[in-house]
């Protein structure tokens, strides 16, 4: 396992959290996740993620966060993982999530 799949980054564990039905959580701002977007994700801000934790929790699928260059969603990742949940991945760039997506 490469250092970054540890991470939550590697291709690989996030395409096959996405045929696991993942949902993506887009941790940038309103204003930048209303300029561009992948559709079905949902927009909670990383300085929002702590208070969302249960909400997160509670959604019983595997968590894929995604911002503009990697540094919030592996925030937002630290945070949901400290938290307990378990299948946690950053694929940080949301454009670069949206490819991946729009490929499978």
């Amino acid at each position: 396992m490469s250092f970054l799949s540890f991470l939550g980054f590697g291709s690989n564990k996030i395409k096959e959290a996405l045929r696991k039905g993942a949902v993506i959580i887009d941790v940038r701002t309103a204003n930048e996740f209303d300029m561009g977007k992948i559709p079905g994700s949902v927009n909670i801000p990383v300085d929002r993620i702590a208070i969302n934790s249960q909400r997160i929790q509670g959604m019983n699928k595997p968590v894929i966060f995604c911002c503009n260059s990697g540094h919030r969603s592996s925030q937002a990742m630290a945070i949901m993982k400290e938290k307990g949940l378990k299948e946690a991945y950053t694929a940080g760039n949301w454009e670069r999530l949206l490819r991946m997506v729009n490929s499978l």
